[in-house]
C-alpha cells in the first residue's frame, strides 16, 4: 500500500533550494569593512519556541511487508496538527573556518480517538469504531560539521556534513479488545548542506541553511530535506533575539526487526528565540 503524497518538494527541488540559498547569500555580501567579521563567536546557543504545523503518514507492517494500513496520524488517530515546543540550537567554533552545529527538540504527542476505518497495525487488526489511545514520540537531534569556505567581513558561506537523528516511537492500544503495540526506531540520517550568514545592517543578520539526503542502506531508504531562514537582532554585545522559519520533510522506508514499515512526515513552523554568544 502506498502512503498518500502531499505534493511537497522532492529531492530535485531540495537541491534547487540549496543552490538558490548559496547564490542568494553569495550575491548579497558586500566587501565594505566593518569592525569585526561576521559569525566570529566561539560558542553560541539559542533557546526558543518552535511553533509547528505537522502532517504525518505512517505504516507498520506485520510479518508480511506491505500488509499494514496507511495511517494519517492526525486525521485517523486524532493527533493535533500544530503545537509549540522548546528548541535548542547552537554551535561551537574550534577554528576560524571550522565549527560544530547542534540542535535538539521534542515533537512527541499523544491522542485518543474512536477510529473511522479498519486499521491493520503491526500484525493486529483494529476494527472501525474502536477507541484507540496512541502516542507518537519523535525526538530530533542534529549534529554537523561546517567548513566556512568563503568568508567576507559581512558574511560567510559554508558547507556542512553531519547526522540528523530521528528517534521515534509508536504506541497504540485498544483496551476494549485487549490489543496493543509499541514499536520504535532510531534513524541516523547522513546529511550534506550549505549554511550562510549576511549582516545587512548594524546589529541585524540574515541566516539561512539547507540540508538534504537520499540513500539506501538496506535497513533505511528514502529522502529528506531541512530548510531554514531567520533574522537576528543584536540587543547587547553577547545577546540577540530573532525569528525564523523551518521546513522539514522525511520520506523513509524501514525494514528492521523492531520496525518494518514506512514513515512519511512533514513539519513546518516559526521559531522565536533568545541567543547568547560567547
Amino acid at each position: 500500500m502506498d502512503i498518500k503524497k502531499h505534493g511537497k518538494p522532492g529531492l530535485e527541488q531540495s537541491r534547487t533550494s540549496l543552490i538558490v540559498l548559496s547564490v542568494a547569500l553569495a550575491f548579497t555580501w558586500s566587501p565594505a569593512a566593518v569592525a569585526q567579521s561576521a559569525d566570529s563567536e566561539k560558542f553560541s546557543v539559542s533557546l526558543g519556541v518552535f511553533i509547528t504545523d505537522r502532517d504525518t503518514q505512517t505504516r507498520l507492517d506485520g510479518t508480511v511487508p506491505g500488509d499494514g494500513t496507511d495511517v494519517d496520524v492526525e486525521n485517523d488517530l486524532g493527533f493535533d496538527t500544530s503545537d509549540s515546543v522548546f528548541r535548542i540550537d547552537g554551535y561551537y567554533r574550534f577554528n576560524e573556518k571550522h565549527r560544530l552545529d547542534f540542535s535538539w527538540f521534542d515533537l512527541s504527542r499523544t491522542a485518543s480517538k474512536q477510529i473511522q476505518k479498519d486499521i491493520e497495525w503491526d500484525g493486529e487488526f483494529y476494527p472501525i469504531d474502536t477507541v484507540i489511545d496512541a502516542s507518537f514520540d519523535l525526538n530530533i537531534y542534529k549534529l554537523a560539521y561546517t567548513w566556512s569556505f568563503m568568508r567576507r567581513e559581512k558574511g560567510y558561506l559554508g558547507a556542512s556534513v553531519g547526522f540528523y537523528v530521528a528517534d521515534t516511537g509508536h504506541s497504540i492500544a485498544a483496551e476494549a479488545i485487549g490489543q496493543s503495540s509499541n514499536q520504535g526506531v532510531t534513524a541516523p540520517l547522513p546529511v550534506i548542506g550549505l549554511r550562510g550568514q549576511y549582516d545587512f545592517a548594524e546589529k541585524w543578520s540574515l541566516r539561512g541553511s539547507g540540508e538534504i539526503f537520499a540513500f539506501d542502506s538496506g535497513d533505511f531508504s528514502g529522502s529528506f530535506y531541512d530548510l531554514y531562514a531567520g533574522i537576528d537582532y543584536q540587543v547587547f554585545q553577547n545577546v540577540a533575539i530573532g525569528v525564523g522559519i523551518n521546513s522539514v520533510r522525511f520520506d523513509l522506508d524501514v525494514t528492521k526487526t523492531n520496525f518494518n514499515g514506512k514513515l512519511d512526515w512533514r513539519y513546518d513552523g516559526g521559531l522565536l528565540f533568545f541567543k547568547l554568544n560567547f
